[in-house]
């Protein structure tokens, strides 16, 4: 049962969910990391209090949370299409993926920025900071560990959304452990899905924890901001 083609089934299962996590991972944060940016810097707490803009964006953020990974993957199948040219397979569920990480980092950005001492902010507005260089020199940097560690978060919550996408053929280790663990009942296949999944997830965890104890050197802000201001 264990021949070359069961392992090189394996093989490739497991590169195509790595493909769809990361891929995923990172249009995910080129859409949610502004989105989650506006959040935070719009709230009646931010640095540029916009209660519309915020009620609507919140909004969003809040509808595209609320519906379930799979029907959520079924609903968007005319856009997948549309996109990608065809409803199934690693790249077509790429698309569900995106849609479904986005807001979650949204939040998760949000949240991160929120953390920020409000007194390292006045600090930078006192100087003459204009907004752009608040997010960028003082909110995303003081933010860095715990922005860090949300994408080890992210990046294990998209393989999990990967794997459920096997249910309708997206391809990856999800799609074998229906294919052989529940509709030809090879369990000992299901089994080592499994375990490539919580092995992926530990490794991925680790290194993203590894390095948000790497970059957790915080220092006061104050003296930074001076001198790249001046």
């Amino acid at each position: 049962m264990w021949d070359n083609a069961t392992i090189t089934m394996l093989l490739e299962g497991t590169r195509d969910t790595l493909y769809m996590t990361l891929v995923s991972t990172f249009f995910g944060y080129v859409l949610g990391l502004p989105l989650g940016i506006l959040l935070a810097v719009t709230d009646k707490e931010g640095i540029r209090p916009n209660a519309p803009l915020y009620k609507v964006l919140d909004v969003i953020v809040n509808i595209l949370r609320s519906i379930p990974f799979l029907i959520l993957l079924i609903l968007v199948i005319p856009l997948t299409k549309l996109i990608v040219g065809q409803s199934y397979g690693s790249s077509a569920t790429i698309v569900p993926l995106v849609i479904a990480a986005a807001p979650f980092i949204a939040r998760m950005v949000e949240s991160s920025l929120k953390e920020v001492e409000p007194g390292v902010i006045e600090a930078a507005v006192s100087m003459g900071a204009g907004t752009g260089t608040i997010i960028w020199k003082v909110l995303l940097a003081e933010a860095r560990t715990s922005l860090l560690v949300g994408v080890t978060i992210a990046v294990g919550t998209i393989l999990g959304y990967s794997a459920m996408a096997g249910t309708v053929g997206g391809g990856g280790l999800g799609d074998i452990a229906i294919r052989y663990g529940y509709y030809r009942y090879q369990t000992d296949i299901m089994l080592v899905t499994i375990v490539i999944l919580v092995v992926l997830v530990q490794i991925l965890q680790g290194l993203g924890m590894m390095l948000s104890r790497k970059l957790d050197k915080r220092k006061s802000l104050k003296f930074i901001i001076m001198l790249e201001i001046l």
